[in-house]
């Protein structure tokens, strides 16, 4: 990518989106254009191909989604299918027809069977059944790999998929409902802190094992497929390639918050996936890995639920 090129991040105010322009500041990249929501109704699809026609963006970074944890996926299961279908199906249409022929398309690790072999491979994708908390929103992101790689066959556009394993870091939803685990963990850590409370709970038995990626990774990680010109086609696990047990990341962010009680599981709350751990060797190979310890990340992501709440 030259570094005047137009680049359009599409979700430039959500956690990804507004890591991926962070980085691309960082690397001298000077066109980088966003809109907001109230700006930009993604699912309007004639103000999409408005914008796109208007804009002609050389690059498209797409990370806008409806995103949220297993509760939010498992209670607005339409909302989430139906909102990631016609934003990605939107944006992929309109970015084609103004011409743009690189695109990042951002996706999820829970494309993947639940009950997948371990570690994760990309050729995993559609050979059995997912987990059903999370399978509309997992639908949905199965239908923009299959946009992407369709649009390719048929237009000769460059447009890749990079599917994350899970992501925390600045600009991440700290609510207890409906955000990630790790984040709904620091919350519920640092309240209890607040409180003076012996315990703290934890949704689940504690057993299942996720693999964390900080977010800035994922973003250096997105910037890196779309500089290198001789990617044209294709899906990527992105992530670390280790994992933990909710129980050992509960006690991470206990650590790392400073909350000196106890962890009590509810095992009335789903668990989930038992294990989901992507095999990273395909980006290793190509020259990318991860930077960021899981600790590290944590405590840079606990700097900033604590600047939100003051405030910054």
């Amino acid at each position: 990518m030259k570094r005047d090129a137009k680049i359009y991040v599409a979700g430039h105010r959500g956690m990804v989106g507004s890591a991926i322009v962070r980085k691309l500041h960082e690397r001298g990249y000077s066109n980088v254009i966003g809109r907001s929501s109230g700006e930009l109704d993604l699912t309007q699809q004639t103000a999409v191909n408005e914008f796109m026609a208007f804009e002609k963006p050389d690059y498209v970074f797409m990370a806008a989604a409806r995103v949220g944890g297993i509760h939010a996926n498992n209670t607005y299961r339409a909302d989430f299918i139906y909102d990631n279908l016609i934003i990605e199906a939107n944006i992929t249409k309109a970015a084609a027809q103004a011409g743009v022929t690189r695109m990042l398309f951002l996706g999820s690790s829970c494309i993947y069977p639940r009950d997948c072999r371990q570690p994760i491979r990309e050729e995993d994708l559609l050979t059995g059944a997912l987990e059903a908390t999370n399978e509309p929103y997992a639908i949905a992101k199965i239908a923009g790999i299959k946009l992407c790689e369709s649009f390719n066959r048929q237009y000769g556009t460059s447009y890749v998929s990079a599917m994350p394993t899970n992501l925390f870091g600045p600009n991440d939803n700290y609510d207890l409902e409906n955000g990630h685990v790790l984040p709904a963990l620091i919350r519920k850590a640092h309240e209890a802190k607040l409180r003076g409370d012996s315990t703290y709970t934890v949704w689940g038995s504690g057993h299942p094992m996720r693999e964390f990626l900080y977010v800035d990774d994922m973003a250096d990680a997105c910037i890196f497929l779309m500089e290198n010109d001789e990617i044209r086609d294709g899906l990527f696990n992105i992530g670390t390639g280790r994992d933990v047990t909710i129980r050992e990341l509960a006690q991470a962010v206990m650590e790392v918050v400073g909350f000196a009680g106890e962890i009590v599981f509810d095992s009335t709350k789903p668990d989930g996936t038992p294990r989901k751990l992507l095999d990273v060797s395909k980006m290793r190979e190509m020259g990318w890995q991860a930077k960021t310890d899981l600790r590290e990340g944590i405590a840079l992501a606990y700097a900033d639920f604590l600047a939100r709440q003051n405030g910054g």
